[in-house]
C-alpha cells in the first residue's frame, strides 16, 4: 500500500494533551499513516477561519491525503460526522461549514455520513469527537477501509457564507476573511481581480498604498500587497493591522479609469 498521509487541523492549541493523544489513536490503529500537523492555531471555534486555512493548504500535499479538521463548537448535538472526497483529497470531520472552501474549489466527488460505530473508539465522549471519532475514522480509511463502509452516503453539506466581492464601475469592495498571527488582515479579494492599474486602496476610510511587499513600507505605517496565497492584504510594516485597524472594516479598491 502506497504511503498514505493524515494532516491535522484543529484549534486545540498545544498546551493541553488533545493533539497528541489524537496522535497515538492514529498511530494504534495505522501505525504506517504518515501523520503531519497543518495547525493547531486555528483560533478557538471560529469555523470560517479553519475553512480558509484548510482552503489554501491542501494542495500542497500528495493527491491522496486525508485531512482531519476538528474546529467543532457543535460537538456532541446532533451536527453530523462526515468524510468525503474533493478533487484527489479526502476530509474528516463535523459537518458545520468547516470544508466549503475546499468543496467551493474542487467540489464534492462522494461524502458519507460517519455512523458505522465498527470504526470508531469503543467510547465516545460527547465533547472529543476528534479523539473518538475523526482520528480513529481517517485511520482506518488510510490503512485501507472503503469510503463506503463509514456510513450512508449523502448530498448535501452545511456551506457557509461566503461574503462576494462587490464590482460598482472602477470600484472594488471586499472585506477580510481571515487574520493570520502578524495581525495582517486577508481579503476576498483576489490578485486575478487587480488586472487594471490600481489608483488607490482604502481600508476603514484610510487611503494605504500599494506595494510590493512589507518592507517598502516605513516601520509603523499600513501598507496593502498581494499575499502569498494571492489574495490582497492589508499589513501594517512591523506591526499589526488588525490592532492598529480593525477587522471589520471594508476594503476599497479604485481603478484608474482609461
Amino acid at each position: 500500500m502506497a504511503e498514505r498521509f493524515i494532516v491535522l487541523l484543529t484549534d486545540f492549541g498545544l498546551k493541553d494533551h488533545y493533539v497528541g493523544v489524537m496522535k497515538g489513536v492514529i498511530a494504534g490503529i495505522c501505525p504506517e499513516a504518515r501523520v503531519i500537523d497543518l495547525t493547531h492555531e486555528i483560533p478557538p471555534q471560529d469555523v470560517r477561519a479553519g475553512a480558509f486555512v484548510l482552503g489554501v493548504s491542501y494542495r500542497y500535499f500528495p493527491e491522496g491525503s486525508i485531512f482531519v479538521g476538528v474546529v467543532d463548537p457543535g460537538v456532541g448535538t446532533a451536527r453530523r460526522g462526515l468524510l468525503l472526497q474533493a478533487g484527489s483529497y479526502y476530509f474528516v470531520g463535523p459537518d458545520n461549514g468547516l470544508f466549503s472552501w475546499v468543496v467551493k474549489k474542487e467540489g464534492c466527488r462522494q461524502a458519507v455520513e460517519l455512523t458505522n460505530r465498527r470504526y470508531f473508539r469503543p467510547e465516545i465522549s460527547r465533547t472529543f469527537h476528534g479523539r473518538d471519532i475523526f482520528a480513529p475514522v481517517a485511520a482506518h480509511f488510510a490503512c485501507g477501509v472503503p469510503l463506503r463502509e463509514f456510513g450512508p452516503e449523502i448530498q448535501k453539506l452545511v456551506m457557509l457564507p461566503w461574503p462576494e466581492v462587490k464590482k460598482e464601475g472602477t470600484i472594488l469592495k471586499g472585506a477580510v476573511i481571515y487574520v493570520d498571527r502578524f495581525g495582517n488582515l486577508i481579503t476576498n479579494i483576489t490578485e486575478d481581480m487587480l488586472r487594471l492599474p490600481v489608483k488607490r486602496i482604502l481600508y476603514q476610510g484610510v487611503e494605504v498604498p500599494f506595494l510590493e511587499t512589507y518592507g517598502l513600507a516605513a516601520p509603523g505605517e499600513p501598507l496593502a500587497l498581494i499575499g502569498s496565497e494571492g489574495f490582497l492584504e492589508i499589513a501594517v510594516a512591523g506591526g499589526s493591522a488588525a490592532r492598529r485597524l480593525g477587522t471589520d472594516g471594508e476594503v476599497v479598491v479604485e481603478f484608474s479609469t482609461p
